[in-house]
């Protein structure tokens, strides 16, 4: 008799009926209070409806006794569908008390994107979900001045201005949150927007919203910090992409980019290194929201890459 197949991590994968070529492909994360055979009933559910482990991601924090897993598989020809793998593995995540979310790989992340006058990270985002390097859908674009319009509306993406002033910040946040739910967003990316958002929005966009910005914080705050950065001599540059939360620039961090850099930049070489960090990190943060592979963990984040 031949052995089962399995995966790189040793888990068995598959009966022989499925052609990986063939079977629609799947995204099923979770998190739970670590325990014992976790693993073994994840890996049975698949395996009783025939499905082959593409590549599977876990980690088990010691500290705080908590699991976390991401499997990629795939489905055989005619095999379950979405709503049946999800309906059938509810009592397999009851049993065990996991958080979960089962999705098809193929599908894109409906992402709304916010920016100010730097155009440096949507420039980024916008093209790599038009050449299909990020499985996300760019589905509106909005800015409180009006600089990126043309760009936006070239790549066939509604744009929306929406001033912001301390008088009208509530009624703004309000117009915010109507077009997050009339376009369906399911991650908003805040691509150097340069407006604080309150307090009460952060909580119903909480693990939903990423931001980014430069690493000098908190020892260059205020204007011109590279020029800043200059003036001490700063050996290196980077950026910090995270989740948006009520503290300021301290949601949990999903990514950063760091450059090395020497005495022969000026403030205009590191400002120029600073947006190559700041569109790496935050394509990568983006990348992984939208691929399942990060999971909040108290005030820091599980990364399964």
């Amino acid at each position: 008799m031949s052995a089962e197949p399995l995966t790189p991590s040793g888990i068995p994968a598959v009966g022989p009926s499925v052609n990986p070529a063939e079977g629609e492909g799947f995204l099923l994360t979770l998190d739970c209070t670590e325990s014992p055979g976790i693993v073994h009933a994840v890996a049975e559910f698949l395996l009783k409806h025939g499905c082959y482990i593409v590549d599977i991601k876990q980690f088990g924090d010691q500290r705080v006794k908590h699991f976390f897993m991401r499997v990629h598989f795939l489905t055989g020809s005619g095999g379950p569908g979405r709503e049946e793998l999800r309906a059938d593995f509810a009592p397999v995540a009851g049993k065990w008390g996991m958080n979960w979310r089962l999705e098809p790989r193929a599908r894109k992340e409906r992402i709304l994107v916010m920016v100010s006058k730097f155009g440096h990270c949507l420039n980024d985002l916008l093209f790599r979900a038009r050449n299909g390097e990020l499985p996300v859908e760019i589905v509106a674009v909005v800015s409180n001045h009006e600089t990126h319009r043309g760009l936006v509306e070239w790549h066939d993406i509604p744009y929306h201005h929406i001033p912001v002033t301390p008088e009208t910040k509530p009624a703004a946040e309000a117009q915010l949150l109507e077009l997050v739910e009339n376009y369906r967003v399911e991650l908003v990316v805040l691509a150097r927007y340069m407006q604080v958002l309150s307090d009460s929005l952060t909580s119903v966009l909480s693990g939903r919203a990423i931001n980014i910005h430069h690493s000098f914080l908190p020892s260059f705050k205020g204007a011109k910090p590279y020029h800043q950065a200059f003036d001490r001599g700063v050996k290196t540059v980077g950026a910090t992409a995270h989740y948006v939360n009520s503290e300021l620039d301290e949601g949990p961090i999903i990514a950063q980019q760091v450059i090395e850099v020497d005495h022969s930049y000026g403030p205009e070489g590191l400002v120029a290194v600073g947006r190559d960090a700041e569109c790496k990190a935050l394509t990568n943060a983006v990348r992984w929201h939208a691929e399942g592979r990060i999971i909040l963990s108290g005030n820091r984040t599980v990364v399964l890459r």
